[in-house]
């Protein structure tokens, strides 16, 4: 999110310098061409006045010295500065030009400003020259020379633009010099102010996935950033503080109501049993059931006391050896395999494997997921265990050979009472892998579901590495 927003300020901060800079630059550039092209009205009006007694008057000696003078002075004028210039007469023939290959005043880009100033005005200010354009881009002056209000020659001046680009090139390097630094420097500001702006919601997201995953106690810290989203902050803490309320309420609920239960449970149990003793013979079949279901009664409500305390319980992770503790329990779970006739087989790590963990916790976790595998593995299958590292965690893996499950199925495995249609006579309450994942999840770890082919499910308990 924070790309994005600082992506759209950039951009907008882009779209208002190039909105500033272009206009600006094209305004720096026409300031300095006028500054070139009054300059060289002057000087042509200057010409302009020096021929207007040579080509207004007759010949004389005094006009003869006076054309000396402006020959004299075209000449210097142009080996001084290299800018061409010239005084032609009506017709376009020049009648003084520096260079002298300069003949006529009708060729090239002088021929529209001198027809205009055959009309007796100036020319029009010429075309603006741009920075990237070639050498033989010229700024041409005409002036009119009038003598008793008749035009009688033109003065005609073509500057080369080699300076005027380079000072443009100048004036626009300085300028996207300052644009550049106002772009680093805005986007500075657009960083910290994306920070400022995002850390509430980073925050947010952080606290939203630690609860996701179990760890309710995480709440949002005051922090910086718009007072719409502090408020919001402060919303979300309210509102896990409630959460919570409810969910403790509710464990405490279940754990007073299982205990509650199980005494009465049990009484009850213990007068069924003296009331069969006292039945007469034939009834041992309906007895028998009556036990079952108790013992089945009594097995949910044991489950539901474990998984309320499973729950409330937040004991502190300390690094353990999960190859060994893995080891541990699959060896004392091996008679119970043996009796069902199935393999447990444990494939040992090459290294110690250390995570955080609540060993006890970690001990029953693993307990209730072997018992699952073992409880739907046939006779004569296999149910495997092997840990392994992968990246920040410590896996282990249990895989067993039952009837495994569809994609609808591993949904909601794990799921409180949940139990697969297929699989509803099989002995359990359905709270043992709930059980399993309040015992991980209380520490960071995790547990995940995984269909084998053509069978079999594979069980992944996940802990942070130590």
């Amino acid at each position: 999110m924070r790309t994005r927003l600082l992506g759209i300020l950039l951009a907008l901060l882009a779209c208002v310098l190039v909105a500033l800079g272009v206009p600006l630059a094209a305004s720096e550039a026409q300031r300095e061409q006028q500054r070139v092209v009054v300059d060289r009205i002057d000087d042509a009006a200057r010409f302009a006045a020096l021929a207007q007694n040579p080509f207004g008057q007759s010949e004389s000696s005094a006009a003869s010295e006076q054309k000396r003078t402006l020959a004299a002075q075209l000449r210097r004028y142009h080996d001084v500065y290299g800018i061409s210039v010239g005084v032609f007469d009506l017709g376009g023939h020049a009648r003084y030009a520096y260079p002298s290959s300069w003949t006529s005043a009708l060729d090239g880009a002088s021929a529209e400003p001198f027809r205009e100033a055959l009309d007796g005005r100036r020319s029009h200010d010429p075309a603006q020259v741009w920075p990237w354009q070639g050498a033989d881009a010229r700024l041409v002056i005409a002036s009119p020379v009038v003598w008793d209000g008749d035009v009688v020659a033109v003065v005609v001046t073509e500057s080369p633009t080699d300076g005027l680009r380079e000072r443009v090139w100048s004036a626009w390097l300085w300028l996207i010099g300052g644009e550049a630094f106002a772009v680093l420097f805005a986007v500075g500001v657009a960083v910290a102010l994306t920070r400022w702006v995002l850390r509430p919601v980073h925050d947010l997201d952080k606290v939203t996935h630690d609860i996701a995953t179990g760890r309710l106690a995480s709440r949002v810290a005051p922090a910086g950033g718009p007072p719409e989203l502090r408020r919001l902050a402060r919303s979300f803490n309210e509102m896990v503080d409630h959460v919570e309320l409810v969910l403790d309420q509710q464990r405490a609920f279940v754990a007073d109501a299982s205990h509650q239960l199980r005494n009465p449970l049990s009484a009850l149990m213990l007068r069924v049993e003296v009331l069969g003793m006292e039945l007469p013979e034939g009834h041992e079949e309906e007895m028998g059931g009556v036990r079952v279901e108790g013992r089945r009664l009594a097995q949910v409500l044991d489950d539901l006391l474990g998984l309320a305390r499973a729950e409330n319980a937040r004991p502190a992770a300390q690094s353990c050896e999960v190859g060994r503790l893995a080891a541990d329990r699959v060896e004392g779970w091996q008679a119970y395999a043996r009796e069902r006739g199935v393999a447990l087989e444990f494939t040992a790590p090459d290294s110690p494997l250390p995570a955080l963990a609540d060993p006890v916790g970690l001990g029953s976790a693993l307990d209730a997921v072997l018992d699952n595998a073992l409880k739907f593995t046939p006779a004569g299958g296999t149910v495997r265990v092997e840990t392994v590292a992968a990246g920040a965690e410590v896996l282990i893996r249990v895989t067993d050979g039952g009837p495994g499950l569809d994609e609808d199925e591993l949904a909601r495995i794990g799921d409180r009472f949940w139990r697969s249609p297929r699989h509803q006579n099989t002995e359990g309450s359905g709270l043992g892998l709930s059980i399993a994942r309040a015992l991980l999840t209380a520490n960071g770890g995790g547990l995940g579901f995984a269909a084998q082919e053509p069978s079999g499910l594979t069980v992944t308990v996940s802990l942070p590495t130590a």
